[in-house]
């Protein structure tokens, strides 16, 4: 299996909003209920091509990824999968990557999860995330820190 990332272009546009409806759409659906009109608009503000890459995986576009450069750490603004390239190793590899990258540089990883979806964060405390603070309405946003081995213990 061979995994690369590409740069999202405007075309990338439509698989990107399909993806997100596909990878968390239970999970928005779960927390603010799933308004197409709403998702659409949300979408639309928040697409940036220059920033997000597309996750291909042995050529087909499977994923996207979005990774903002912060003060003393990495941001994990996105990371989502098609439903039928999950569970295959993956995203573990991809934040693995993103991870070592972190070390090299002496920062910190950082991400938002949402409370209601226990199987990616199962996958963010196996890989050495922690839990630092609840927020949003109800608590349904957990950020989390992987801190690595140069910046300090995990």
């Amino acid at each position: 299996m061979r995994v690369a990332l590409r740069p999202a272009t405007e075309g990338d546009r439509e698989f990107c909003f399909r993806l997100h409806e596909a990878a968390m759409g239970a999970y928005v659906a779960a927390v603010w209920g799933w308004d197409e009109r709403e998702q659409r608009a949300y979408h639309d503000r928040g697409f940036a091509p220059g920033r997000w890459r597309i996750v291909t995986v042995d050529g087909a576009d499977a994923g996207m990824l979005s990774v903002e450069h912060r003060p003393g750490s990495l941001y994990l603004g996105r990371i989502e999968l098609l439903p039928e390239f999950q569970g295959r190793g993956i995203g573990s590899l991809l934040i693995t990557d993103l991870i070592a990258d972190a070390d090299r540089h002496e920062v910190a990883v950082e991400l938002d999860v949402l409370a209601v979806n226990t199987r990616a964060r199962a996958l963010y405390r196996r890989l050495g995330f922690r839990e630092v603070r609840r927020h949003g309405d109800g608590d349904r946003k957990i950020t989390m820190r992987y801190h690595g081995t140069r910046t300090g213990t995990r």
